[in-house]
């Protein structure tokens, strides 16, 4: 039998698919404990024992086993530029599409005070951008002098003007960084160039970053760890969109995941305006977007949520009705037990109301937003970002709609509203859910496979009907 381990290091939870290559075919799944801060090993060999015990195959592969991870807090990255909604945002957007959880943005010259709170952050990545390609260079000098200075041992990746690249190298070399140079991110103002940049970023994580958390030690037994999590689902997603030679793909979608530390989506979208005389202002928007939300986790971040959402709302997304008091303990509860699972109808009613104001706030901050401008001629709509009202698939994943006992309420979530008609949600999407944790498993496969991976996941992508 051809089979395929597929493993996922996780914070919580490493996860092992097992699939028959030749049949196309799930023929076990399992999951136990991560072990990353004593020995990934330890808990990957347990994982891989119950899966023979599972399955009752003794002979797995798993020397040709490919691994992601997204353990030990992820693939943390700070993004430095110079004006925020220019070169910053580039950057950020290089980091975010290959895997990465921003954990800080500057811009402009770098200060005393802000280089002590990036020390703080523990990046594992630093990615220094700033300046179009014959634009500014005193600021990007400015802060690899400063980054040069610091005790930070994060390595830097230089992608902006290409003038100085040499220049900025050479000061964080000097001073015994670890650094790679990528082309500029924006060589042109308006001009995104980011693909180099997260290859490299890739590349770094799979020799540097890997090695640093512990999850190097996996390659005593599997084949190799080839990408943060992230990016295997972002492949998965955009695989399942475009199709591959032989297999047609299910066209724009997008992919939501809600956890407990952040909610992320991903859309795979050209996002261009569907009414006519909307004129498009802003950074072009790339056709593979992945955003992530820091603060929209359902279990660290549970009473930022009902901050943010507010009593009255949180309250009004209910499915039955929970004594507003009642409502608050429970919130505090999943804040401080973060791995408490709801148990009580009470319980059930809130975590879904969290996950369905965490995915709105979510989809509000990925999605394309309409504004009126006035002119002398009369008003004009604006649009900045993707118009994503067409998309008709949406997938969801992650354990609180996996295992959640409401996941149509809350994928209800992404959804289009006439109450919000500038907010450019899609308007009537099929809902699907990731029931075997196929969507990561499929973006490894990919890489060998991306016909059987297309495959696997249309078989097993679970259609939710209304009731669902």
């Amino acid at each position: 039998m051809d089979t395929r381990l597929l493993i996922d290091f996780g914070s919580t939870f490493t996860k092992v698919v097992a699939i028959d290559l030749a049949k196309e075919e799930i023929i076990g799944r399992v999951q136990t404990p991560s072990t990353v801060d004593t020995d990934v090993t330890i808990g990957l060999r347990k994982a891989i024992d119950e899966m023979r015990a599972a399955t009752g195959i003794n002979d797995l592969a798993e020397q040709e086993a490919l691994a992601c991870s997204s353990a030990a807090g992820g693939l943390r990255m700070v993004s430095i530029g110079l004006v925020p909604s220019l070169t910053v945002e580039a950057a950020t957007r290089a980091a975010l599409g290959a895997g990465a959880k921003i954990v800080g943005c500057y811009s402009y010259k770098l200060t005393h005070r802000e280089l002590s709170q990036i020390k703080g952050l523990l990046p594992d990545i630093i990615l220094l951008a700033g300046g179009t390609d014959g634009g500014d260079e005193q600021t990007i000098v400015h802060n690899a002098r400063l980054l040069a200075g610091s005790k930070l041992a994060a390595p830097v990746v230089v992608a902006g003007n290409k003038v100085v690249q040499e220049e900025v190298i050479s000061v964080l070399e000097t001073s015994g960084k670890y650094v790679r140079g990528a082309d500029n991110v924006m060589p042109e103002v308006g001009i995104l160039n980011v693909e180099p940049c997260r290859e490299l970023i890739r590349e770094i994580f799979m020799a540097n970053i890997t090695k640093a958390k512990g999850i190097d030690k996996a390659k005593q037994i599997i084949k190799n760890v080839v990408m943060p999590t992230p990016v295997a689902v972002l492949k998965a997603a955009r695989l399942l969109a475009e199709g591959c030679a032989g297999e047609n793909g299910l066209g724009e979608l997008m992919v939501v995941d809600i956890g407990g530390a952040t909610t992320n989506v991903h859309s795979v979208a050209r996002g261009e305006p569907t009414r006519g005389g909307v004129v498009v202002k802003g950074l072009p928007e790339p056709v593979v977007k992945r955003t992530v939300e820091g603060d929209l986790g359902v279990r660290y971040n549970a009473t930022r949520l009902l901050e943010l959402a507010g009593k009255e709302k949180l309250k009004s997304r209910l499915p039955t009705p929970v004594d507003e008091t009642e409502m608050v303990n429970i919130v505090h509860a999943f804040h401080m037990a973060i791995g408490r699972l709801p148990k009580t109808e009470a319980e059930i009613s809130v975590e879904t109301a969290l996950c369905r104001v965490a995915l709105e706030m979510a989809m509000e901050r990925h999605v394309g937003h309409l504004e009126t401008m006035p002119l002398p001629g009369g008003e004009v709509m604006i649009q900045r970002g993707k118009d994503l009202t067409q998309v008709n698939t949406v997938i969801g994943t992650g354990g609180p709609i996996i295992f959640g006992h409401k996941r149509n309420l809350v994928l209800s979530g992404v959804n289009f509203t006439e109450a919000a008609p500038f907010i450019l949600k899609p308007k009537r999407p099929a809902f699907y859910v990731d029931e075997r944790y196929i969507m990561y498993a499929a973006g490894l496969l990919a890489e060998e496979a991306p016909a059987t991976a297309l495959r696997v996941m249309k078989k097993y992508l679970k259609k939710l009907g209304n009731s669902g």
